[in-house]
């Protein structure tokens, strides 16, 4: 299993690509997992680690540690308290509009019933479009998609993609809130069945000094030349760009 790939590194915390299909820690809802960046982690630094926050097995990007408990304490708090700003990356079904701000309140998807519903604002903005000339549905003569970027104004677990389910515009490759015949359709297509979310970048108060630190997964679209070699993770987003001529969407002319 290769070294997880170090974005940043101080004394008190660390930044790591995450890949999809891990999972950051332990947990006896997969007990069939064997990788857990806490543990690769672990060993890779040989230190403890501590979790801040998580990313859900299928989304891969930037993803921040702890090194000891006080720094733990303060990343925390500063996720708690929305002082965390976090982009994302989503491929999306059909033309997604410019511009979308959903307000939709959800309970835990593990919630009963009448267990009652929690606030959650995820901001939309799309970047790229694309039609394909194939029928991925026999009602429609082509397939279109949307690369979005996704800013969750709070932090509900599966929150971005059950805002793109009420939008109607499912995440691609989620197999809980997406579409399964699409799901397959794009799993042919591209050689892979994955969830499409990618953690794009983070931006988060260092927990002594208190500045701002900006994290960047270091994937580009388009290409710019004389970027840092990326994760091969990361690699499956840069071949998705550049495989078919994606147009940008209207009122937005810069790469993300």
């Amino acid at each position: 299993m290769p070294p997880l790939h170090i974005l940043w590194r101080d004394d008190h915390l660390v930044a790591v690509y995450k890949p999809a299909g891990w999972l950051v820690h332990r947990t006896g809802l997969d007990a069939g997992e064997t990788r857990f960046v806490m543990q690769a982690l672990r060993n890779q630094l040989g230190q403890h680690v501590y979790p801040v926050h998580r990313l859900d097995k299928g989304t891969c990007g930037v993803l921040v540690m702890a090194l000891h408990p006080q720094a733990a304490r303060a990343l925390s708090q500063a996720f708690e308290h929305h002082a965390v700003h976090k982009r994302y990356l989503a491929l999306v079904r059909g033309w997604f509009p410019a511009r979308a701000e959903v307000d939709h309140a959800l309970r835990p998807d593990d919630a009963p019933p009448d267990a009652p519903v929690q606030p959650a604002q995820t901001q939309f903005h799309c970047l790229a479009r694309l039609e394909l000339p194939q029928a991925s549905d026999p009602r429609f003569a082509s397939t279109r998609a949307s690369l979005v970027q996704a800013v969750p104004l709070t932090g509900r677990r599966h929150q971005i993609r059950r805002h793109l389910k009420h939008l109607a515009h499912p995440l691609i490759g989620d197999a809980t809130h997406g579409k399964g015949p699409l799901n397959r359709w794009w799993a042919s297509l591209l050689g892979q069945q994955r969830l499409w979310l990618h953690a794009w970048q983070l931006d988060v108060p260092h927990p002594v000094t208190g500045h701002l630190l900006q994290f960047h997964s270091g994937l580009a679209w388009p290409l710019q030349p004389g970027r840092l070699p990326i994760p091969a993770d990361a690699a499956h987003w840069q071949a998705l760009a550049e495989r078919w001529p994606w147009a940008p969407c209207p009122a937005h002319t810069t790469g993300f």
